[in-house]
């Protein structure tokens, strides 16, 4: 049966929804309703394979309710998915085609968001952002290259139709999983122009597949097939090694995780020699240069069921760690904690005494899964190195740094400490004049079996750890800090991020002549930075204008500067400091109002300044007023520069003799 109208391809649809239904009546009703206030010209195609559970009669009644957008196509006997998508894409009329599945449902405005893109690009394929996917662009990309979007290959996307008929790409009815794996490969391919809407969500996937982790061997035979399409278009090179290292990576060597310890002896060989086969097919010197260090020994280890497993379990072990101490010694930071991996898989009885540590009252970490500090009844300890990382967060930039005692014990069974006793202590020496500037996180990083597992430190401390002080290093701030949110442990090289505890103190201002002599004192932290000092700015209140002078250091705490040339209004006195990353500034502060001097008046004719008004062009002449005081909240410094005509101060004077 097939319900709608003919007349809708003479309507100018923009969009064409196609949506498998196949026993979804439960999310039916949510997944129409997003569809059916998207604010652009559609139509919705339903495919229905024979539901049992009322879908079909749910969809009979939003047809008869919406006869010019919903079209209900009804197959007798259920089919594969990419059937009844191939059916709903014969039938669409649209400019675009956009797959949908009855268990998700779209953004408000996602479907205007996405045509907006693709007209005004041109593009045969707009990626949109899906609600809580991990991987992906962020923003919105015009032209992204296939490597930026070879992550997403759902086909939840906006495709022009025109371009699918034209390279005849079509969903693969054979295929029970993969097909829409097998579909987007199939248009990355072919796609001249690629854009991304990702700066909200737009895709709402209600649902997640397991089936990869239940049934790791019938993943690996699928994904052979969008491999093989991909090689088909890509000659071989750097851009085909990329995008079968995505392939390698997400589908192929992450069967030998947790899908590899789910199943029994017998499956372990065979998904072995399945990702061998595949290996031995994909596995280019370009691909394998880009394999991190568990996927490279889990290559090296495919002969090697036995270190399949135990690579395994140091991926799928809780990472715990603890930040025991963080200080200076001179111009060195101290890193001191302890780290353990801890596989439950492999517990065995214990009669150790439980743990005595802290609990922690930080936030979870979220970046390494680790759970409590302390490990569960019955957990066992996994050997390894351990080690401390700093991160550079712009450019992702790693630096190992030097570790002592940052051994983990062997394998242990039973009941850890969760103490210094029983984990990898470690104490790490982050050498800050080596540092370039930037903004360091510090992660501890746990190396067994080949594999390096990572997390964030610092969430997990011993009561009373606190970030140091800052610290002046070779002309540059070193600022340690622990985040707001998690509390993990960064360094600022530079201030760039990190609050700068910097104060600017007002020693005297003095006139000399016209030229406001300004002397004062700089320190960041409790250390003289006098060396630091670049410019005096003087930025005035209303209009947002900066004035600069050059400032020079006169002690190791001291600096002085001369100001002239300021214009009317209110100026507010800033110093400029360079600490190894951008310019910072810091009000200058007045402690003491005898340090001011007085105001200064002066005549100037308009030649000098330029007219004032009408009445300075008659008398020829003006009285500028500049007089320095401290603002009554913060006693920042600041500048009052005021303009008065002769008349003007005439007025005052004979106003002030009245007073008297």
């Amino acid at each position: 049966m097939d319900t709608g109208s003919d007349q809708r391809a003479d309507r100018g649809i923009d969009v064409s929804v196609v949506v498998p239904a196949y026993n979804r009546r439960a999310s039916l009703d949510r997944c129409l309703t997003s569809l059916l206030v998207q604010r652009v010209a559609k139509e919705i195609i339903v495919v229905d394979g024979g539901s049992r559970d009322g879908t079909l009669g749910l969809l009979g009644l939003y047809a008869a309710h919406h006869p010019r957008l919903i079209t209900l196509i009804e197959d007798a006997q259920p089919g594969t998915p990419g059937g009844a998508r191939n059916r709903g894409l014969d039938r669409a009329t649209g400019r675009y085609v956009l797959f949908c599945d009855a268990g998700d449902h779209l953004a408000p405005d996602a479907l205007a968001r996405l045509v907006a893109a693709g007209d005004r690009n041109h593009a045969d394929v707009v990626v949109g952002k899906v609600a809580g996917a991990r991987q992906g662009l962020r923003g919105v990309a015009d032209r992204a290259s296939l490597p930026d979007v070879y992550d997403d290959l759902s086909c939840f996307k906006l495709f022009r139709r025109d371009f699918l008929e034209r390279h005849a790409i079509r969903f693969d009815e054979a295929q029970r999983r993969g097909e829409d794996m097998t579909f987007t490969v199939h248009a990355y391919c072919h796609a001249r122009v690629i854009s991304v809407v990702a700066d909200r969500d737009c895709y709402h996937a209600e649902g997640g597949s397991g089936a990869s982790v239940r049934d790791p061997l019938g993943w690996l035979r699928v994904v052979r097939t969008p491999i093989e399409v991909m090689a088909r278009h890509v000659p071989p090179g750097a851009l085909r090694d990329r995008l079968l290292l995505r392939h390698l990576r997400r589908d192929v060597l992450a069967q030998l995780g947790a899908p590899f310890l789910a199943a029994c002896e017998a499956h372990r060989e065979k998904i072995a020699v399945e990702v061998a086969d595949i290996c031995g097919q994909w596995l280019t010197p370009g691909v394998r240069a880009g394999l991190d260090g568990v996927d490279a020994a889990r290559v090296a280890a495919l002969d090697d069921p036995d270190r399949l497993v135990r690579l395994a379990r140091v991926e799928a072990a809780s990472l715990r760690h603890r930040l025991t101490g963080v200080e200076w010694r001179g111009d060195r930071l101290l890193i001191e904690g302890w780290a353990a991996l801890t596989d439950a898989n492999r517990a065995a009885p214990s009669t150790a005494a439980p743990s005595t540590a802290a609990p922690s009252t930080a936030a979870p970490d979220g970046d390494d899964g680790a759970g409590m500090d302390g490990a569960g009844v019955g957990d066992a300890e996994l050997g390894g190195i351990v080690g401390v990382v700093l991160r550079d967060r712009l450019s992702r930039e790693e630096r190992a740094l030097i570790v002592t005692s940052g051994v983990a014990p062997s394998v242990t069974s039973g009941v850890t400490s969760g103490g210094t006793g029983s984990a990898g202590s470690f104490t790490a020496v982050v050498d800050v004049a080596k540092l370039p500037p930037g903004v360091w996180d510090v992660h501890v990083a746990v190396e067994c079996e080949g594999a390096r597992r990572l997390a964030r430190l610092g969430s997990r401390r011993d009561a009373g750890v606190r970030a140091p002080a800052s610290h002046l290093v070779g002309g540059a701030v070193a600022v340690p800090f622990l985040t707001r949110s998690q509390g993990h442990l960064g360094l600022d090289v530079g201030g760039h991020v990190a609050r700068v505890p910097a104060v600017v103190r007002l020693a005297r201002a003095r006139w000399r002549g016209r030229r406001l002599h300004v002397e004062g004192q700089v320190r960041v932290g409790d250390e003289a930075a006098a060396s630091a000092v670049r410019h005096l700015i003087w930025r005035e209140r209303a209009s947002g204008r900066e004035h600069r002078e050059r400032a020079v250091a006169a002690g190791p705490r001291e600096f002085a500067a001369e100001t002239a040339g300021l214009g009317p209004g209110t100026w507010d006195a800033y110093l400029e400091l360079g600490l190894g990353g951008p310019p910072v500034r810091f009000p200058v502060k007045v402690a003491d109002a005898d340090a001011l001097d007085r105001p200064l008046r002066w005549w100037c004719g308009p030649k000098q300044w330029g007219a004032v008004g009408w009445t300075a062009g008659v008398w020829g002449a003006a009285q500028w007023t500049a007089r320095p005081y401290a603002t009554a909240v913060n006693r920042r410094l600041s500048v009052s520069v005021r303009v008065a005509s002769p008349l003007t101060v005439v007025r005052r004077m004979i106003r002030s003799m009245r007073h008297r």
